[in-house]
C-alpha cells in the first residue's frame, strides 16, 4: 500500500478530515488508527497552538500500521501522566500507550515527529448472504 501524506495546518476542523482522509486511504474501518490521529493531532493543537503546520504520514509496512506527526517545534516533552477522574485533559497519551504496539518520538533541527505503530485494521466482515439468513424480520407475518 502506498503511503498517505497529508500537509496540513492543526486546527479543529482538521482533526476529522484527517481521520476521514485516513480511514478513506485504508479502505477499512480502523478506529483505533482514527483515534491515534486524533490524539496526536490534537496535542499539537493544545500544546503548539492552531494553525501550527503539521504532516501526518500513515505507512503499512512489516505487519502494523504507523502513524506519525511532525511539527515544527523540535523540543519533545511528552510525558505520559494520570489524569484525574475529573480532568478533562491528559489521556490522550494513555490512550496511544494502551492502543500503540510501540510509539516515540524522533527529534530534529527543523521540528519532531510522534509517532505510533498498531497492528494493521482487520478487514471488513463480508456481508451476509440474504439466502442463508434464517429466521423472521419484524416485518414479517
Amino acid at each position: 500500500m502506498t503511503p498517505l501524506a497529508l500537509e496540513l495546518l492543526a486546527v479543529p476542523k482538521a482533526v476529522p478530515e484527517a481521520r476521514r482522509a485516513v480511514r478513506e486511504h485504508l479502505g477499512v474501518p480502523c478506529p483505533e488508527v482514527q483515534l491515534c490521529v486524533s490524539e496526536l493531532l490534537t496535542n499539537v493543537i493544545r500544546h503548539l497552538g492552531e494553525g501550527t503546520p503539521v504532516t501526518l504520514r500513515v505507512t503499512c509496512e512489516g505487519g502494523r500500521t504507523r502513524i506519525a506527526v511532525t511539527d515544527p517545534e523540535p523540543y519533545a516533552w511528552l510525558v505520559v501522566r494520570a489524569a484525574g477522574t475529573d480532568d478533562e485533559h491528559g489521556r490522550g497519551l494513555l490512550l496511544l500507550d494502551a492502543l500503540a504496539v510501540r510509539w516515540g518520538v524522533e527529534q530534529g533541527p527543523e521540528g519532531k515527529t510522534v509517532w505510533c505503530e498498531l497492528p494493521p485494521p482487520s478487514e471488513p466482515a463480508p456481508a451476509p448472504d440474504p439466502s442463508k439468513v434464517s429466521g423472521r424480520s419484524a416485518a414479517s407475518p
